[in-house]
């Protein structure tokens, strides 16, 4: 549905419920489209934000590779 500034403001509820039930509003201001209200969901979902958790457990499994380390000591260095 798209909805004119003026329109929009006077019936914001109204917007964000549709917005939630029915999908994205498009506000106009003199005739040409500026904003689109969407459902926080839906956002998310465009903006493919991570999710932290599932992140972190797509790492891999640090405890199966083997890192060897030089056995050779630093240089020596005068301070």
């Amino acid at each position: 549905m798209t909805w004119q500034v003026q329109m929009a403001k006077q019936r914001f509820s109204e917007l964000v419920e549709r917005a939630v039930g029915e999908g994205p509003q498009v506000v106009t201001r003199h005739g040409r489209e500026v904003v689109v209200v969407l459902a926080v969901d839906e956002y998310r979902r465009l903006k493919g934000e991570p999710d932290f958790k599932r992140f972190l457990r797509s790492a891999p499994d640090f405890d199966r590779l083997e890192i060897e380390r030089a056995a050779e000591t630093g240089r020596a260095v005068e301070l």
